[in-house]
């Protein structure tokens, strides 16, 4: 019996032999005529879920194969309840429950020190896709359930571990409506680019920074101690780790949608090249951001202003800003960095606003021109690299243990 290795996405050169070999049949399919295999992609799917959730680590194949099931009744139950009533108490329970496995995966190491047993890889990436679902049945915006589609959008294995983050409807239409051997062409050309640029990014550029550089400054930092020159140079070599690395996976799950004949969404479109926080988060990690904003701050605005809980919109703005980044802070962990981290960010897209609000006032006394942009772009970069010291946590190292 052939014993597969266990394998992270994309994170073993190995990997990619492997999904060249899986993926052959589709593209020849897609080339020739323009159709895929629903069987074929069901059987790779469970080979890619067996190869990252299975043999050794059979622990997270059974959460996973538990949480699937939970989300799956929860999801189909919420949809005939809205069929007949559209009660928000109901709805929020809903959300609520498709929530709480990740709410225990975060708080359960925090409250035991000791991991849940709800964890695997992706957890997060599944509950967004699973709340947005609800969210738009709620919505009207998704009319029909059906639970194979459901599964099979929840468990899409390129993008399964840490996205980008798809919507159902885009989803779906890629499902319905696969490309032409004429379209699929350039799918075809685009997905190979995005796998050699992965490998320049994650494997050569990621790999410099991550493993050559970052230990040697991470080292010099903790020696010196403090507020230092080496604590500056740990900084930067940090972000440009977390962008190269990150970049990379997600060009690999794009690629490979690609090569199926989906579309998926970009998640980088040069973020250090941003002029203000505001754009920065347009270009980063951008699915993530996007359904935060779509999902959490604008339902959260709308709220707000309904309800007149405050009398101007800027500030109800501001408080969105906050309760938003604060979320998404806890969201990556419970500790003081992570909500730092997310404190900061709202900090600096309230005082973005604010020096927008009194540009577009004074734009005749202040200059605009390749300087300023060049220049905005230095502060944006600087501001980010520091957001990035904190997260990464190194300073907790550093000045508390």
């Amino acid at each position: 019996m052939i014993n597969f290795p266990h394998m992270i996405p994309y994170a073993n050169p190995i990997y990619f032999i492997y999904l060249l070999i899986a993926l052959a049949p589709m593209i020849l399919t897609l080339l020739i005529k323009g159709k895929r295999w629903s069987w074929y992609q069901v059987l790779i799917t469970l080979f890619f879920l067996y190869m990252s959730f299975g043999g050794e680590d059979w622990k997270q194949g059974a959460a996973l194969i538990a949480y699937v099931c939970w989300q799956t009744i929860l999801v189909w139950v919420y949809f005939h309840y809205r069929q007949k009533k559209n009660a928000s108490l109901v709805f929020y329970l809903a959300v609520f429950l498709a929530l709480l496995p990740l709410i225990l995966v975060k708080v359960v190491p925090f409250t035991s020190g000791h991991a849940s047993i709800f964890g695997f890889l992706g957890i997060s990436y599944l509950t967004f896709k699973s709340v947005q679902i609800i969210m738009e049945m709620r919505d009207g915006s998704i009319k029909e359930y059906n639970i194979f589609r459901y599964i099979e959008f929840l468990l899409f294995f390129p993008t399964i571990s840490s996205g980008p983050i798809d919507r159902y409807r885009r989803f779906e239409k890629d499902v319905e409506n696969p490309p032409t051997p004429e379209k699929y062409v350039d799918f075809l050309a685009k997905g190979i680019h995005n796998f050699f640029l992965g490998f320049l990014y994650k494997f050569i550029i990621g790999y410099y920074f991550g493993q050559v550089m970052l230990p040697i400054v991470a080292k010099a930092a903790e020696k010196t101690g403090g507020i230092s020159w080496e604590l500056v140079g740990y900084m930067y070599v940090y972000s440009m780790y977390l962008f190269f690395d990150f970049a990379g996976y997600s060009l690999f799950a794009v690629g490979t949608s690609y090569l199926m004949g989906y579309d998926t969404p970009i998640n980088f479109n040069k973020p250090f090249l941003s002029w203000n926080i505001k754009e920065f988060w347009n270009r980063w990690h951008m699915t993530l951001s996007f359904w935060f904003r779509d999902y959490v701050y604008m339902r959260l605005m709308f709220t707000l202003i309904k309800k007149k809980v405050f009398k101007s919109r800027i500030v109800a703005s501001n408080v969105g800003y906050f309760a938003l980044f604060l979320l998404m802070g806890i969201w990556h962990g419970l500790t003081w960095y992570y909500i730092a981290y997310g404190l900061y960010h709202a900090t600096l897209i309230c005082v973005t606003d604010a020096w927008l609000r009194f540009k577009k006032k004074h734009k005749e006394k202040i200059p605009s021109n390749k300087f300023t942009h060049a220049f905005a772009i230095f502060l944006t970069f600087n501001a980010v690299c520091l957001s990035f010291l904190i997260f990464s946590g190194f300073l907790d190292t550093l000045f508390f243990k």
